[in-house]
């Protein structure tokens, strides 16, 4: 593939902004060699009241998670090309103030059964739900909750959509939940029976109260390849509106690739029988771009995938799906190679330490870490999203990019950085922005003297590019996770679309040091310029 890239960096202090621009040629915008495939869904069933079901019972035992595909080959070359020394970003020392405030901060999800728990929530203008393991839970925003926590399989008890209702999918994890702003609704998403053929069951409200009844469906093509790791967005152009997937494909233990998945959003929407669009590829964990704000992307913007392909590159593929047509069809791009600044994955094996115990933590550094937010603005889009990476003090430290356009195709680096301002370890973040383009990112800290508690960061647009501002803690952990190595798995920054300011975040910490008692916070704050 033909690569032109335009560099250039602005250097203040201890840090540096390169803007890397990698971009197709008009002649690269064939289709990629993929395996793509229309699929028809099994559905749609009408759930009962989603606060009719019966209470999710407390948990007497647990069960540690099917481990993630092995990590890319790419990503784990011989020793001589690892770098150990300082982060190439040259991580921010002294952060410059943030005049952002906290609002509120309340407890979530705790413990029901599986480790970790991978904490997420959508944010509606009413409502906060949230998705932990197999559990959800509603919310309002003072934190009252609707109800105690349900099973997200018993929505589809009583249907015939069996793979989503058997007993094996009470212990299944990876759910997601996403909040559907131009529409109003709400959907719930996780992996259905954890043996094959496998599938994945998708649950969209058909009002906007996410307490009442759900169009269910469920994806059951995928047979003996395990969809793990599935990541959903929201999509709604206007002429081929889609709810986006992404999923890590496993056979025999072995990762064979991704699939990258369009869901017909306005047949979800209205209950009517569905079809998916699908594009198959060699590479692993991708993030589906996922619209924040109230304006869509441009009628005909292909659908963006991103995942880190390299320690200097990250990789972008364009999904093309069309449902308007008497038979459905979908294109992928050539992929787009973005070049970054060269970093080294955190953890490849558990580093990040915890207090009163000789357990460390992995941070999953060998991909992008949830979610890819997408947002128009009036004179530009950008997307933000973090991984983790060896920082200067050889710690783990977020780094952070903002894409933008680059040129006619694809998007190139705007701004990034590496925030690690000092000895702690900083994980498993989740980034956001606002209306007026502020920053938020989400994330574990710890070390061997810190419990591993939720903490924030950001920046405003007035900021010399690539700094984020002081720290805030969200909420302090009192315990260590003992025994067990795997944490989070990822978390959840989201913006409030009743004002597009307020942010929201969710991770775990431990109120006790013990081997299985994880609790969650939920847990917003603001930018003062932000009204």
């Amino acid at each position: 593939m033909g690569t032109r890239c335009d560099l250039w960096s602005v250097a203040l202090g201890f840090t540096i902004t390169v803007a890397g621009i990698s971009a197709l040629d008009p002649g690269e915008l064939a289709a990629a060699d993929a395996a793509s495939s229309v699929r028809d869904l099994s559905g749609p069933a009408l759930s009962p009241r989603l606060s009719d079901l019966p209470d999710m019972p407390p948990s007497a035992s647990w069960l540690l998670k099917v481990t993630p595909p092995p990590r890319r080959s790419q990503l784990r070359s011989t020793p001589s090309d690892r770098p150990r020394g300082p982060d190439s970003a040259q991580p921010q020392p002294d952060p410059p103030s943030a005049a952002f405030t906290g609002q509120t901060t309340f407890t979530g999800i705790t413990f029901n059964g599986s480790l970790p728990p991978d904490p997420n929530i959508a944010v509606g203008k009413q409502y906060i739900v949230q998705a932990a393991n197999s559990a959800i839970a509603v919310f309002y925003k003072n934190g009252t909750p609707t109800g105690a926590p349900k099973s997200i399989y018993s929505l589809f008890s009583g249907t015939n959509l069996t793979e989503c209702s058997s007993s094996s999918v009470a212990s299944s994890n990876d759910a997601v939940v996403q909040y559907d702003n131009l529409a109003d609704r709400w959907l719930i998403t996780q992996p259905g029976d954890r043996n094959a053929p496998y599938s994945q069951c998708i649950a969209v409200s058909v009002s906007s109260d996410p307490t009442g009844q759900y169009y269910l469906y469920a994806d059951t093509h995928f047979g003996d390849v395990f969809n793990d790791y599935p990541k959903f967005a929201i999509w709604p152009t206007a002429s081929n509106s889609v709810y986006l997937a992404s999923y890590n494909l496993g056979l025999n233990g072995t990762a064979i690739g991704s699939d990258l998945c369009a869901y017909d959003r306005d047949a979800m929407l209205s209950g009517k029988p569905l079809v998916s669009l699908c594009s198959r590829v060699s590479d692993l964990s991708f993030l589906p771009a996922d619209l924040d704000g109230t304006t869509p992307p441009k009628d005909g913007t292909p659908a963006y995938f991103l995942n880190i392909e390299t320690r200097s590159s990250l990789r972008l593929y364009r999904l093309s799906p069309d449902f308007m047509t008497p038979t459905p069809t979908v294109t992928l791009s050539q992929p787009l190679d973005i070049a970054v600044a060269r970093f080294t994955e955190a953890c490849v094996d558990a580093c990040v330490p915890q207090p009163s115990t000789s357990t460390k933590l992995e941070a999953l550094g060998d991909r992008l870490m949830y979610r890819l937010a997408y947002r128009v603005f009036a004179d530009h889009v950008a997307m933000v999203v973090n991984h983790t990476v060896i920082g200067g003090l050889l710690n783990a430290g977020v780094r952070w990019y903002e894409l933008r356009p680059a040129r006619s195709s694809g998007f190139g680096v705007y701004q990034y950085g590496t925030f690690s301002p000092n000895t702690a370890y900083r994980w498993m973040g989740s980034m956001a922005m606002d209306k007026l383009g502020d920053i938020a990112l989400g994330y574990s800290e710890s070390s061997s003297t810190i419990y591993p508690e939720l903490a924030y960061t950001g920046r405003m647009p007035a900021m010399t590019l690539g700094t984020m501002g002081t720290e805030a803690v969200l909420q302090f952990g009192s315990g260590s996770q003992t025994g067990n190595t795997r944490w989070s798995d990822y978390s959840a920054m989201r913006i409030d679309p009743s004002d597009d300011c307020t942010f929201w975040y969710t991770n775990e910490y431990y109120p006790v040091t013990a081997s299985s008692s994880w609790s969650t916070a939920i847990g917003s704050f603001r930018f003062s310029s932000c009204q």
